[in-house]
């Protein structure tokens, strides 16, 4: 019997010792196109998990706004250690909910605000912009649109954060006037898809002329695809710039490591990897400049921004103007 015991005894201390020498896991809620086998997950779990002796895991739940709603529904008790693809229409809304944790850091940025937020780091930024074959006479703006017999694809804006920014950029640069415009661009509308990744496939498949997307996109094609078919309307209202952003989860029982994460997200192993894998600007330029081909991309004449408490409070009201719109 005392032999018994002794084994059992040996058996528990082996399990223990064996669980205490496994590498601590850090979950990262992300969206969908992050974690693709083309976007910049599988680089970058790669790359921190070569300094950090840690298990990284990303996971995907839909588009950027549909981080927050999840992240609402399972408030503290959330898997999350960091949430990656909030953007600043979210921010104000996300720390309403008590559920983020100062990041603690003071990196130098290149963005083309400056940036103070102490819960939310920015990882990239871009601007929304149409995207069509360049065998597409652009309109001008959002009421030459609505007067063509052009078709688009865009994004929810209860679940995109490209879907969001296309209503604020709308509420933005036409105010009062912005459920007009969505009443004259509805005809133009094929659909309206859950996310990012929907929209642009559907586009590609030949569903609509123009998809919601970002300036940046043709770069993937011309640099990627060696395809110079593509290209992003400018429009005269200007186009509203999207900063995405990551941030720590107060509940998470690894915050050294998310924290040290968060420091990663700033620095050469992961910036360096942005332009070419989510095909939008770093947050902060690489040593060796952007890649080639991004020269050729359309630069808005004027950038339209909201800041975070401005854009909860316009949030609502803009999205009922876009739902109603169409609903007609």
């Amino acid at each position: 019997m005392k032999l018994h015991l002794t084994h059992v005894a040996g058996l528990f201390l082996s399990a223990s010792i064996a669980q205490a020498q496994e590498d601590p896991v850090l979950t990262i809620y992300t969206y969908d196109s992050f974690v693709t086998e083309w976007g910049p997950g599988p680089v970058v779990e790669a790359a921190f998990e070569a300094t950090c002796a840690c298990d990284l895991q990303f996971v995907g739940h839909g588009d950027g706004a549909a981080l927050l709603a999840r992240l609402q529904l399972e408030g503290a008790r959330t898997d999350a250690d960091i949430v990656l693809g909030l953007d600043t229409n979210l921010t104000a809304a996300a720390t309403d909910t008590g559920l983020f944790a100062p990041h603690g850091l003071t990196p130098a940025l290149d963005l083309p605000i400056a940036w103070d937020d102490a819960t939310f780091l920015p990882y990239d930024w871009g601007y929304f912009a149409f995207v069509s074959d360049v065998s597409v006479t652009a309109p001008l703006n959002f009421e030459d649109l609505a007067q063509s017999n052009l078709s688009i694809v865009i994004q929810d804006p209860r679940s995109s954060t490209p879907g969001l920014g296309l209503v604020l950029w709308v509420k933005e640069a036409y105010g009062d006037r912005a459920p007009e415009i969505w009443e004259a661009l509805a005809d133009n509308i094929v659909t309206v898809t859950p996310g990012w990744s929907e929209a642009y496939g559907l586009f590609l498949e030949g569903e609509a002329d123009a998809v919601l997307s970002y300036t940046t996109s043709p770069a993937y094609h011309l640099i990627a695809e060696g395809d110079g078919s593509k290209t992003a309307w400018a429009f005269e209202e200007g186009h509203y710039m999207q900063i995405e952003v990551a941030g720590v989860l107060q509940s998470s029982d690894v915050p050294d490591l998310a924290r040290s994460f968060m420091a990663f997200m700033v620095s050469p192993g992961f910036q360096d990897e942005i332009a070419m894998t989510n095909w939008m600007y770093p947050a902060v330029t690489p040593e060796g400049g952007l890649p080639d081909g991004f020269e050729t991309l359309a630069v808005p004449g004027s950038a339209l921004l909201l800041s975070g408490p401005a854009a909860r409070e316009i949030r609502d009201e803009a999205i009922t103007e876009w739902r109603d719109a169409l609903s007609r």
